[in-house]
């Protein structure tokens, strides 16, 4: 909020609100206000004479409730969601004003980031990469798509025959969202996926190919789901599918499915799944999928939703387990059916294992609840390998141009997060969003560099701060939290409060990490977008990747080619492997990110959600400074303000502070003396002259600013006064004027009366005789 300060009481401000209030606060806690700034914000916050929070807020929400829902903060393009439609901002017109426009010449738009990733590709020689972040609901994948429309503008070729490769990476969305997307409770479209497009490019700057890579899919979600969510949205899609289709795969509606009724929500409004359906299998069909391949590919979505549809019940056999009654017989005959396999051996898969000791294999029964576990783990890695084997095609059809030299990468990638439950999938997505923003803060930093060596100014004295700390608690190898955790895993008999314990003992003493109170397995990691408390109940289990060797030959065995081709022969060296970490897995995809992106030039578009109600129009202070933070945003600002947050060119500065001295204004001046006559003239120091731009530490704007206001009010005072005595002059000369005509008047009057009675007393006197 903005008012006017009306009362300074020691360390407490009373402030006038501009909403009406009034309200007592601290000194710390209140920021100068620039008076000047334009009512519907500015395009770039650089340009801000105050870059502190809650300039940066007012400026956004300025714009925002003007439907202008892109800001730079210097090169990084902040994207508002704004709920509603805008087509005026997409279409080819639009494309043409700006293809080849200098950045900055044109408002801020994901346009024209794509156009300076592509010019200086083409130009430079050197790889390019645009990362698109922001959490649930932010608006991620439709700029994605943005970007990739204006990348098919600016590089696509025609094609004599068959689909073209840009044709084909826009193709891909709709079936990568179809199974790596779902309703959540903050977005009803949310990736559950992490994906870098890479588009590689011939000499004459066409696109020659392409490559998609995905990290961690919320592998969870297929079997538990919460209240409001859904599950992928390809399920859903399948039960609302042509009559046909539901016939041959033996599909009910979509609530009679366990996978798929665990929450209330199996309808999105705004959202039909049968079309969604043809439009997916269209999609299939133009990146290269086959009918066949479309029918195997659906006929496994289908054998899973059937599957999670088998219920278990204690056997004839103490700790044993069978299908619970004729329904659940049904739909594990229907699953084997629809995965090709033997319905007796998917049977003794699901209740039973098989230990393997020295010298003999023992078989062991599952008890229900085991069995139950069994046949998730079973969907899990079913759908985990569907999935892969999607992306694998999608990337075969494409086609990669190994002639390639540069190339431009996307990366739509999950932002911070932090609910009221977090699990593993929240603890491997915000590692992805801590690694990224030691990234994002060396570019930042960089940036800031290259600025002060173009001006020649000296900067060395700079300290850069990073996040190095809080990484190596989570991944340092040995002695992190991933180390550990997969120690744990490997370990028999563990449990997630054997994990919690170790992590307690370790990491006692440690700044970033804590132990929240009345929790005997719960552990908060300090992250650089604020605090965020994990329950470890699941972590043993989502952290296992290893198909159990019963599913392993039970489906490489079926007589579905698809089917048997998701699951490999493993070799005798890996049957024995017991476990794989994911989270060592996913440190390792992680990683090869990175090198990947350190070899690019970055390109930064922060996905902002202005309200958690996903309606236009509405902008939540709070809501968006904690995305800010998380973005990284504001840690831009910090870095900024390490060095010389405020910059002007020598003509805007001596514009707007010419005042504290006018003989500079004369034009025996120039521009760059005039500027150090004013600096000279308000006593500061730590600033410094650039080639083109002065440079003011933080708060010397504020102190120019004071001066400034001092100068202007001193000014004022004089006019006052001139104005003041020349009306009181003017008033007094007209009284007087007014008084001496009066004066006359009553004087005249007055020998008016006394010439009246002095002729009147003559006159009588001369009668007198005669009436004698």
């Amino acid at each position: 909020m903005d008012g006017l300060v009306e009362e300074v009481n020691g360390e407490e401000l009373v402030v006038n609100c501009t909403s009406g209030k009034k309200v007592t606060v601290n000194v710390s806690n209140a920021y100068p206000k620039d008076t000047e700034s334009p009512r519907g914000g500015v395009e770039d916050m650089t340009r801000l004479a105050y870059l502190h929070e809650p300039g940066v807020l007012q400026n956004l929400k300025s714009r925002f409730m003007l439907n202008e829902i892109y800001t730079y903060t210097g090169n990084i393009l902040i994207a508002v969601n704004p709920f509603q439609r805008l087509p005026h901002l997409y279409n080819n017109d639009m494309m043409r004003i700006y293809k080849g426009a200098e950045f900055g010449e044109l408002s801020p738009h994901p346009y024209a980031i794509t156009d300076r990733a592509y010019r200086l590709m083409i130009n430079d020689r050197v790889s390019q990469a645009i990362l698109v972040s922001g959490e649930s609901g932010a608006g991620k994948t439709e700029s994605t798509k943005s970007l990739m429309q204006y990348l098919a503008f600016m590089g696509g070729k025609q094609q004599a025959e068959g689909r073209s490769v840009q044709e084909q990476i826009l193709e891909s969305n709709p079936v990568l969202e179809a199974f790596g997307n779902a309703k959540t409770v903050r977005n009803n479209n949310s990736s559950r996926f992490g994906k870098f497009v890479e588009i590689q490019f011939d000499q004459n700057g066409k696109i020659s190919g392409a490559a998609i890579r995905t990290y961690l899919l919320e592998r969870s979600r297929v079997c538990q789901i919460s209240d409001p969510e859904r599950n992928y949205h390809c399920f859903y899609m399948l039960c609302a599918g042509p009559p046909e289709v539901c016939e041959k795969y033996k599909l009910g509606e979509a609530k009679s499915f366990h996978y798929l009724n665990q929450s209330n929500c199996i309808e999105l409004n705004g959202m039909d799944d049968a079309k969604e359906y043809a439009e997916t299998r269209r999609a299939m069909g133009i990146v290269g999928m086959s009918s066949d391949e479309q029918d195997a590919i659906f006929k496994v979505v289908a054998a899973i939703l059937h599957l999670g549809n088998v219920e278990f019940s204690e056997g004839s056999e103490p700790d044993s387990s069978a299908p619970k009654d004729e329904k659940s017989q049904f739909h594990l005959k229907t699953a084997a059916e629809l995965f090709m396999c033997d319905a007796q051996g998917l049977e003794e898969s699901l209740c039973k294992r098989v230990m393997a000791t020295r010298g003999e294999s023992i078989t062991k029964n599952l008890d229900p609840k085991a069995a139950a576990l069994s046949r998730d783990a079973l969907s899990r890695i079913v759908y985990s390998r569907l999935f892969d084997w999607l992306v694998n095609k999608i990337n075969s059809s494409i086609g990669q141009d190994p002639e390639s030299k540069i190339l431009i990468g996307v990366l739509d990638i999950y932002g911070f997060e932090s609910f009221k439950t977090n699990s593993f999938e929240q603890f491997c997505i915000n590692l992805t969003n801590e690694k990224l923003q030691q990234h994002f803060n060396q570019h930042v930093f960089k940036m800031e560099q290259e600025e002060y060596t173009k001006e020649e100014i000296d900067w060395s004295y700079i300290q850069f701060v990073d996040n190095q700390e809080i990484l190596d608690l989570i991944e340092k190898k040995p002695g992190g939290i991933i180390a550990l955790l997969d120690e744990t895993c490997m370990l028999r008999n563990s449990t997630h409060e054997t994990f919690a314990e170790k992590l307690y003992q370790k990491f006692k003493d440690n700044p970033h990490f804590s132990k929240p109170k009345f929790s005997r397995s719960d552990f908060t990691v300090h992250h650089y977008a604020g605090n965020v408390t994990y329950q470890t109940d699941l972590f043993l289990d989502k952290n296992i990747d290893y198909a159990v060797n019963e599913h392993q030959v039970l489906l490489n065995a079926s007589q579905c080619s698809f089917v048997s081709s998701l699951f490999p022969p493993v070799e005798e060296s890996a049957k024995s492997t017991k476990f794989t970490s994911i989270g060592s897995s996913f440190k390792q995809q992680l990683q090869s990110l990175l090198e990947t992106l350190s070899a690019t030039e970055p390109h930064y578009i922060r996905c902002i959600k202005p309200n958690n109600v996903l309606k236009p129009a509405i902008f939540e202070n709070s809501n968006v400074l904690q995305q800010l933070r998380c973005g990284g945003v504001l840690e831009a600002i910090r870095i900024s303000c390490l060095g010389y947050p405020t910059r002007r060119t020598f003509y805007e500065f001596v514009n707007r502070f010419g005042i504290l001295q006018p003989k500079v204004l004369s034009k025996s001046h120039d521009e760059i003396t005039a500027s150090k006559m004013l600096l000279e003239k308000a006593n500061l120091v730590g600033y410094q002259i650039g080639k083109t731009k002065v440079f003011l530490r933080a708060g010397q704007m504020a102190e120019l600013d004071a001066l400034r206001t001092e100068v202007l009010g001193i000014s004022a005072k004089k006019i006052q006064t001139k104005v003041r005595s020349f009306m009181s002059r003017k008033k007094y000369v007209q009284m007087r004027i007014c008084a001496t005509q009066l004066e006359a008047v009553c004087r005249g009057t007055h020998l008016c009366f006394h010439f009246t009675e002095n002729f009147r007393s003559f006159t009588l006197s001369l009668m007198k005789p005669a009436f004698s």
